[in-house]
């Protein structure tokens, strides 16, 4: 057993989940990944595994189908997805954001409608927030959502949507006219549900293909243009327009735990590759592990390996002890994803030449890694959002004598 990365106080429950999306990965992922990556292909059949084993419902209440399971359970068992293969477990991640919106803050009636299909995988969700020229200024939104009856209508465009060609349902978060002071209380979230595909998959609704990447491969990234597409006021998430900011910040949040998750996923797999390449591959009459500089190199990733996953378990502890976490998921999607790019560079380097051929594993994590470093914000947003936080905690009490 590793003893690497590993989480006290777990439940038996907890624990029998790991050890069962572990061995998933293993068996299923592990040796079709890189196939599927160099292929861009989508991993149909994995997904099908992952629906049986109830991943999409993991942290869906039992009342509407789910199992129910915890932030820290989920970010777990993302580790080790991402361990496999980073792609996977994007298709799982909005799905959950999505999910987690919905179970939190939707109607009644919506949670009804989505939840039970949503936990079989039946229903698949994605998570559109930014546009082509907006970044991390969300409040700066374009899309309009105009009303219109019992109804609205939807004109703009939306980048970066993952899953979002075979997603069929969508979260937007559009401008509605609340008439409040503050931008960010005009953003509504609407649920758009869509046939999956490409091209106008709805009238007024066209995802026009996959955006090529440099890494993230097989899963599919696409762009999302309204034109006049035809909403209910139903469709609104929890009845509540002008809250749309609020709720998809929720789901950043916890999506921040979970791409602190993938970080620590990739990190240990690239510290696993180099170890083991590391005691095969022999120079000067030794395995080149025995060389003080390569021993060095994978003590410092080791540390980084376990520094993250500490953080991330402890940003998702907080958040199902119901405690504001927004710092401690900056830290540990901070840490994680820096530490990733580290890890993952020096395992490079370990390998040598080969780590340059695409017949090594360790060149797709070398592609994988840099988008950790963006995706729920860059590192100077986390650290935005960090140190906002402690100047929050501990502000300066002037006292006047």
């Amino acid at each position: 057993m590793a003893r690497l990365a590993q989480t006290p106080g777990l439940t038996e429950v907890q624990s029998e989940i790991l050890a069962t999306v572990r061995d998933f990965v293993n068996a299923e992922i592990i040796p079709h990944a890189q196939e599927l990556e160099h292929a861009d292909s989508y991993p149909g059949e994995i997904v099908e595994g992952m629906k049986e084993m109830g991943l999409f419902g993991l942290t869906i209440p039992t009342e509407y189908g789910g199992l129910g399971e915890s932030l820290l359970t989920y970010a777990l068992a993302v580790e080790e997805i991402a361990r496999g293969w980073m792609s996977v477990s994007g298709v799982i991640n909005t799905h959950f954001i999505v999910a987690h919106m919905i179970a939190r803050y939707g109607t009644e009636e919506q949670k009804q409608r989505f939840l039970p299909r949503m936990a079989t995988g039946e229903v698949r969700g994605a998570f559109s927030m930014s546009e082509p020229d907006l970044g991390s200024d969300v409040a700066a939104i374009k899309t309009k959502a105009r009303r219109d009856g019992d109804e609205y209508v939807i004109d703009g465009s939306k980048m970066w949507l993952t899953n979002g060609a075979t997603a069929n349902l969508v979260a937007v978060l559009a401008r509605t006219e609340e008439g409040a002071d503050k931008p960010h209380k005009n953003l509504t979230t609407f649920l758009v549900e869509k046939p999956e595909g490409y091209g106008e998959v709805a009238p007024g609704l066209t995802i026009p293909g996959k955006i090529d990447k440099m890494g993230y491969k097989g899963v599919d990234t696409t762009e999302a243009y309204f034109d006049g597409y035809r909403i209910g006021a139903d469709a609104v998430l929890g009845q509540a327009p002008g809250r749309g900011f609020a709720y998809m910040m929720d789901g950043i949040e916890v999506g921040r735990v979970n791409v602190a998750a993938r970080a620590c996923g990739i990190a240990i797999r690239a510290f696993e590759l180099a170890i083991e390449y590391a005691q095969q591959r022999r120079s000067f009459g030794k395995p080149i592990a025995e060389h003080q500089a390569i021993a060095f190199k994978l003590a410092e990733m080791a540390t980084k390996v376990e520094a993250a996953h500490q953080m991330m378990v402890n940003a998702a502890r907080m958040k199902d002890a119901g405690q504001r976490n927004d710092v401690e998921a900056g830290m540990a999607k901070l840490i994680a994803s820096e530490y990733c790019a580290e890890v993952t560079q020096e395992a490079f380097r370990i390998h040598g030449g080969y780590g340059y051929s695409k017949e090594y594993e360790i060149e797709r994590l070398m592609r994988e890694a840099p988008f950790l470093l963006i995706g729920e914000g860059t590192s100077e947003i986390q650290k935005t959002i960090i140190s906002r936080g402690l100047l929050r905690e501990y502000g300066a009490h002037t006292s006047h004598s």
